[in-house]
């Protein structure tokens, strides 16, 4: 038997209230001079009713959503779910503002660029009031509405941007390595058209100029923060006539890959290759050994955003476009001392 839709409207809801319609709508818009015993008794019909204010209406009397866009690339991937959250936790706390979500992900990367100008603009001065794009592959969007990004591409112009202190970072993890003795510390990059991949590869360059180590381009591989590219990058470095004594992943799903790598080339971690990640996801500290990795407080880096968009959307500027984050080294059970510095 086929179902047939009704459609609760505001009048319906204000009658079961028993309140006026100018006051439903002054709930729905989240407004400070409802009494609170009115507030929720009429958010209890509401829920009840099943009544859903539509977007375009709200953006007609408004010129407001209340709502806020976040595109990633991988809806999946850790890093995603961590600034999510950051993201989240803010709106919950401003109890304003709901949330879109959208994913960007592909495996080719000129399909993924147009699939994020897209999201982006199916989002923007319509359904949203602003957006972040976290990690994108493309450069440049054709948005009118408020836009923040979050690890910004190489060549994005203009937008305000959140990123961590990635050579900073980079450069401690390289200097914890030397510090245990390892000559030959093996590199698993990242995306590289965005600017935490750039930043960390300069790190450990600058992490081995400190102890007089050349910059090996056969210790360098071209990753993309991907599990499965580590795992073929840590054998490509694993396969090489004088294989590292530690790598260095440029991400924590880098770093896994590594470790899944070298476990099936019969390696110990740490005793036979110590494994530095990038990230601290959740995850890392539950790893076999767990990770010593680099903390980027990714939940921070969404609630950080999060803030900038809001403020760009209710005043219109910022005083900076770019805010970092402080990062801190991770010290677990993935690595340890290296006794053999025959090798230069």
């Amino acid at each position: 038997m086929r179902r047939t839709k009704t459609n609760v409207t505001i009048h319906d809801v204000a009658q079961a209230a028993g309140v006026s319609v100018s006051t439903v709508s002054r709930v729905l818009n989240n407004k400070v001079d409802v009494a609170p015993e009115t507030f929720h008794l009429v958010q209890d019909v509401i829920g009840k009713l099943g009544y859903t204010s539509s977007l375009a209406a709200r953006s007609l009397r408004s010129h407001r959503t209340n709502v806020i866009g976040l595109v990633l690339f991988d809806i999946a991937d850790a890093f995603s779910v961590q600034i999510m959250s950051g993201v989240d936790r803010l709106l919950k706390e401003l109890n304003l503002y709901d949330l879109i979500v959208y994913s960007g992900v592909d495996s080719k990367r000129k399909l993924a660029e147009d699939r994020e100008r897209r999201c982006v603009a199916l989002m923007d001065n319509s359904i949203t009031d602003g957006i972040i794009v976290v990690a994108p592959s493309a450069a440049t969007f054709a948005n009118i509405s408020p836009l923040v990004i979050i690890d910004p591409h190489n060549d994005t112009p203009g937008y305000p941007g959140v990123i961590s202190e990635n050579h900073a970072g980079a450069l401690a993890a390289t200097q914890y390595l030397t510090s245990l003795g390892h000559r030959r510390i093996g590199y698993i990059g990242g995306r590289p058209e965005l600017q935490s991949s750039t930043q960390r590869l300069q790190g450990y360059t600058d992490g081995l100029t400190q102890v007089g180590l050349p910059l090996e381009p056969d210790l360098v591989q071209a990753g993309d923060y991907t599990r499965q590219t580590g795992y073929l990058n840590a054998q490509k470095l694993l396969g090489l006539p004088k294989p590292p004594t530690a790598v260095f992943a440029a991400n924590d799903a880098s770093a896994l890959g590594v470790m899944e790598a070298a476990r099936e080339a019969g390696l110990r971690i740490p005793e036979d290759l110590s494994v530095v990640g990038f990230d601290n996801i959740p995850e890392s500290a539950y790893f076999y050994p767990p990770l010593t990795t680099v903390d980027q407080s990714i939940n921070q880096m969404g609630y950080l955003a999060a803030q900038l968009l809001i403020r760009l959307i209710n005043e219109g500027e910022l005083e900076n476009r770019n805010y970092t984050l402080p990062t801190r080294l991770v010290v677990r059970e993935s690595c340890m001392a290296n006794h053999n510095n025959s090798q230069p």
